[in-house]
């Protein structure tokens, strides 16, 4: 850890026409540190995640990733949005892995870790080759690079998921419940590749129902219900001694 905020929201505000969605989120993601999101469905948790990289806009605060606005420039106290191809630049450095995997189906599981730093950052195929193979090998899926993703089990393509994500050489990572579309079975092979990671010092924002991951890997936890931030601490503490009832309603139903 090295002390530095990676995520700042503050005073965050999302509405889908008349559903008020974010009603004020304020928090820090330090540099390093892994953050975990829960609370039940419609609590406004993927919606949070997905205004970090500007797949939602904001429409009230400011959210910045590593001192920078996130889609967003400020002049003369007003903000203005950023152009496609600026928000683009800055999504590079920001990993997404969502609850559905997403993978090209006509590409090879090799082809899709491959493909966007050669698209995206211009880079040659032996230098992209180089690093998916690595990627694929450190997420368990060394033998599969051939794989279509019809030929993979959802564990194994939520894993070629993460390598996709990791091939950008992002400095933060989001996961939309990376394991809820999964069969129960094949939830640990995913967990296990987010706890490397969570070793490895990448700074990680989870949402996620698997609360013994957020007890073990979490450094910060967040309950969120109604669009606001109910209550939040060290994971171990706020999962062990809920101080709210909300919080603790909730608890007594997941764990």
């Amino acid at each position: 850890m090295t002390g530095q905020t990676m995520v700042k929201a503050e005073g965050v505000h999302k509405s889908y026409g008349a559903a008020h969605i974010l009603r004020g989120i304020d928090l820090e993601v330090q540099n390093g540190e892994v953050f975990c999101l829960v609370g039940p469905s419609g609590s406004g948790k993927s919606t949070f995640l997905r205004c970090i990289n500007h797949l939602e806009r904001v429409d009230g605060g400011r959210l910045s990733v590593d001192g920078q606005l996130v889609g967003y420039r400020e002049k003369n106290g007003k903000l203005y949005e950023l152009k496609d191809s600026e928000v683009a630049v800055q999504r590079r450095d920001i990993g997404m892995v969502f609850q559905r995997f997403n993978l090209f189906p006509h590409m090879t599981a090799l082809g899709n870790v491959m493909e966007a730093p050669i698209q995206v950052k211009g880079e040659s195929k032996a230098v992209a080759r180089e690093r998916a193979e690595r990627l694929l090998d450190r997420v368990g899926l060394g033998d599969k690079m051939g794989n279509y993703p019809s030929q993979l089990s959802g564990g194994q393509q939520q894993r070629v998921a993460i390598a996709r994500a990791l091939a950008m050489e992002p400095k933060l990572m989001l996961f939309d419940e990376p394991t809820s579309a999964l069969d129960p079975e094949l939830v640990g092979d995913v967990l296990d590749v987010m706890r490397d990671l969570a070793e490895s010092g990448m700074t990680m924002i989870v949402v996620t129902h698997e609360m013994g991951f957020a007890r073990e890997v979490g450094d910060s936890l967040v309950f969120m219900d109604g669009g606001v931030v109910v209550e939040s601490g060290n994971p171990r503490d706020v999962l062990g001694n809920p101080q709210h009832d909300r919080t603790k309603a909730f608890l007594s139903k997941v764990l």
